[in-house]
């Protein structure tokens, strides 16, 4: 069902069971995947695509052009998995670099006025609350949940299972199964994301074992290559160690630092 009102320019894919609202827009080389949703002056633009039964709510822009003074006009893209959904005023920007891409997976959520920004890597089951944002070339792993008024700088790269709170600036990176709080004091991590663990079926081995790789990283008094070292000698055959590792050694902007907590912080235990 398209409104009549609605714009869809010559040449623009929609897959089968597409509905576009009122005074919604969808150009010319934008794609749309089967089951698709435009509500009210939501606008897919040139070189979107989008999967199977997105969402696009009131007011929603995915793949605008990048906020970047070095952009040239040239061709880049938006690449969105299945299921995704990006609620009133919500914005993805497609890539800075000419033929770059910024990426969502599957069942990502938006909520108002969240952002994702230029050459993004956004992974499967993202979660971003109202007026989060997502700086360019940032990089979020699954299951990730970001707080309502968060601001993740650029090039910063998020692990997955991380709980970022609301109303936090991240300038660091944040390895797996960390959670954060605005509570603390000269750091941004505040211990593991027990609750985030125990949603997403971890077993209380696995909890133990990822509890022991981030006492070694964070609490052992070891700085990161020797943290590192530690996880190499100590934990060889962990999955979860080999995880960090990997982390670590991808590190753009080095590891964000355990922090002290007010006596009235409320935040997840690092006890698994």
């Amino acid at each position: 069902m398209i409104h009549p009102t609605a714009i869809i320019e010559k040449g623009a894919q929609l897959g089968t069971n597409c509905e576009i609202g009122p005074f919604a827009y969808v150009a010319a080389k934008a794609r749309l995947g089967d089951g698709c949703r435009l509500g009210p002056h939501a606008c897919v633009l040139d070189y979107a695509t989008l999967g199977a039964r997105c969402v696009l709510h009131a007011g929603a822009v995915v793949g605008d052009l990048p906020q970047d003074l070095s952009y040239g006009g040239w061709a880049s893209y938006l690449e969105v998995g299945d299921d995704c959904t990006f609620r009133e005023g919500a914005t993805v920007h497609r890539g800075a670099g000419e033929g770059t891409t910024t990426r969502l997976g599957h069942h990502v959520y938006m909520m108002a006025n969240s952002h994702f920004g230029h050459n993004t890597q956004i992974g499967d089951h993202v979660i971003a609350a109202n007026c989060a944002l997502i700086a360019g070339h940032v990089h979020v792993g699954e299951h990730t949940f970001l707080g309502g008024g968060c601001a993740i700088h650029q090039h910063v790269h998020l692990g997955r299972y991380v709980m970022i709170s609301g109303v936090l600036g991240v300038v660091k990176d944040v390895p797996s199964f960390c959670s954060t709080s605005v509570m603390t004091l000269g750091g941004v991590i505040a211990g593991l994301n027990v609750v985030g663990l125990r949603r997403g079926g971890f077993t209380p081995a696995q909890r133990a074992e990822i509890k022991k790789v981030y006492t070694i990283v964070f609490r052992s008094g070891l700085n990161v290559h020797q943290a590192a070292e530690r996880l190499r000698t100590d934990m060889p055959d962990s999955p979860f160690a080999a995880e960090y590792l990997a982390f670590i050694a991808d590190s753009e902007r080095g590891l964000g630092s355990e922090a002290r907590r007010h006596t009235t912080a409320v935040s997840a235990p690092a006890d698994a």
